[in-house]
């Protein structure tokens, strides 16, 4: 999608200049991993409109190959805006029967990871069909980070459907917040116990740090600009450590370190070209 921001940051009521960037949770992760040296392709549909055309040149000058992304002349490009306050920053969407919204299964390039996020389900029932039947392709690691989102979907349907899809995958991202709120789990060990089949459960506690395997690694103190995208940043991290067979509490460490780079910037995504803070690496 196409992201507005407030810039400088502020309240959106207050009116005033703002930046146009894309953002979108497995857009955002294909960036970061591509700024981290991996080759990545993000599949996907925009319509046939200027927004479209920012969101595919802006995601392809990462790195990011876009040849699987649709161009949809009958469905808009969503859009969404953050509004920044002094209670924290909520997001509103635009994307409503837009061109994503209307994927559905389809073949997708070979690759060592493949990365779903819970939103994708919430659109649409083609979206949902699109998601299950990319869990169902063996061969590659399938990730599926949980992101619920409440503007999409009821906790009563969305908690057992993302139940459902995180337990088929290889790798699950989950905030602990989320998961107390859709489970009612207080714990990485609740969390774990409700999705036992994946290889990996790694379940993130905001500021305090990230459990996976039994290993905890704390976060490090960041001077927070604006919070989303940082969950995404972190799986990308996350997956550059599993690429390059790093111990589970490296790839942890390289998840917080990248998330930190979205917790500094207004934008979810640094501009292309952008050196990632040092360590980040």
């Amino acid at each position: 999608m196409v992201l507005v921001t407030p810039d400088p940051p502020g309240p959106l009521a207050a009116g005033g200049p703002a930046r146009l960037d894309v953002a979108g949770a497995e857009s955002t992760v294909a960036c970061y991993l591509a700024l981290l040296g991996a080759r990545t392709a993000w599949v996907g549909a925009v319509g046939a409109d200027p927004l479209g055309d920012l969101v595919r040149d802006r995601i392809a000058g990462y790195g990011v190959d876009v040849s699987g992304v649709s161009v949809r002349a009958d469905a808009p490009t969503g859009v969404f805006f953050k509004n920044p306050g002094a209670a924290g920053t909520t997001v509103h969407y635009y994307r409503a029967g837009s061109a994503a919204s209307r994927l559905g299964p389809r073949e997708l390039p070979e690759a060592r990871v493949v990365h779903l996020s819970g939103i994708t389900p919430a659109l649409s029932a083609s979206c949902a069909a699109l998601v299950d039947s990319v869990l169902a392709v063996p061969g590659p690691v399938r990730s599926f980070d949980v992101n619920y989102r409440p503007g999409l979907w009821p906790v009563a349907r969305a908690a057992p459907v993302l139940a459902a899809l995180a337990d088929r995958a290889d790798v699950v991202f989950v905030g602990l917040d989320e998961a107390g709120t859709l489970w009612g789990c207080a714990s990485p060990a609740e969390v774990r116990a409700l999705l036992p089949s994946p290889a990996t459960v790694v379940v993130k506690d905001a500021a305090v740090g990230a459990y996976a395997g039994g290993v905890f690694v704390p976060a490090p103190a960041v001077d927070v600009v604006e919070p989303v995208g940082a969950g995404d940043a972190f799986a990308a991290g996350y997956l550059a450590g599993l690429l390059a067979d790093a111990p589970e509490a490296e790839r942890l460490a390289l998840g917080h370190r990248v998330a930190g780079s979205a917790l500094r910037i207004a934008g979810d995504v640094p501009p292309p070209g952008t050196p990632l803070p040092e360590g980040a690496r």
